[in-house]
C-alpha cells in the first residue's frame, strides 16, 4: 500500500501577469478547483492581480481557503488582494518566503517570470539540504518549463545536479495529476557527493 502524505495547504508560486496564453489562467483556475475539492488550502504571494489573483478568486469563489503573504513594499502599492482569508504582511521578501514555506505542505510552480522561479529554486534547494521534505512540484502549462526541463537534465549530466534531487522536483501538465503525486511523495535518501582529488 502507497504511503499517503496529508497535505492541508500548498503553496503556489506564479505570475503577477496573465501572461501571453490563455492557457496559463485555464490552467490556473483548473488548479484552483482541484485545490477546493480536495480540501486545501492556497497559500500565495496575496497579489489582486495576474494569475495569482486568477487563482485567489477561483478558490474564493469555490468556497476555499486563500491566504495571502506579501511585503509591506507591495502591500503599499496597493496590488494586495482585499479579500482573502487571511492575508499576512511581512516586513521583507525573505520574511515573506520563509511564512508561505511554514504555512505549506508543499509548493508548486505555475507559469511565471523571476520572482516565480527564485522562489521554486530557493524552496527546492531546502529540500535538497534536508531543511524540509515536502513535496515541490512544476505545473508545465502548454510546455512553458519544456527549455527549464531540459537545463535541468544538463546540469544532472554534467554533474552539477544528483539524479536523486532532481527527482525531488515532480512535473506534471495536469493538476490533479501533480496532486496525486504530491500525496505520495516520499522524499529520497541522497548521499553527498564524493570529492575525488589527485594524490
Amino acid at each position: 500500500m502507497k504511503p499517503t502524505r496529508t497535505i492541508k495547504s500548498i503553496c503556489v508560486y506564479c505570475g503577477s501577469s496573465p501572461g501571453r496564453l490563455e492557457a496559463y489562467s485555464i490552467t490556473a483556475r483548473r488548479l484552483a478547483k482541484s485545490l477546493v475539492d480536495r480540501n486545501i488550502r492556497l497559500v500565495y504571494g496575496g497579489a489582486s492581480v495576474g494569475i495569482m489573483g486568477m487563482l485567489a478568486d477561483t478558490v474564493l469563489q469555490l468556497g476555499g481557503q486563500a491566504v495571502g503573504v506579501i511585503p509591506e513594499a507591495l502591500a503599499r502599492k496597493e496590488i494586495a488582494h482585499k479579500n482573502l482569508t487571511e492575508l499576512y504582511v511581512t516586513r521583507s521578501m525573505h520574511d515573506r518566503k520563509s511564512m508561505m514555506a511554514e504555512l505549506s505542505d508543499g509548493f508548486i510552480a505555475l507559469p511565471g517570470g523571476i520572482g516565480t522561479l527564485e522562489e521554486l529554486f530557493e524552496v527546492w534547494t531546502w529540500a535538497q539540504l534536508g531543511i524540509h521534505d515536502k513535496p515541490c512540484g512544476l505545473l508545465n502549462v502548454e510546455g512553458y518549463f519544456d527549455s527549464l526541463i531540459t537545463f535541468l537534465d544538463h546540469a544532472a549530466a554534467e554533474q552539477f545536479v544528483k539524479q536523486a534531487h532532481g527527482s525531488m522536483l515532480l512535473i506534471e501538465s495536469n493538476p490533479e495529476t501533480l496532486l496525486d503525486r504530491f500525496q505520495g511523495y516520499v522524499p529520497p535518501v541522497v548521499t553527498k557527493w564524493i570529492e575525488q582529488t589527485e594524490s
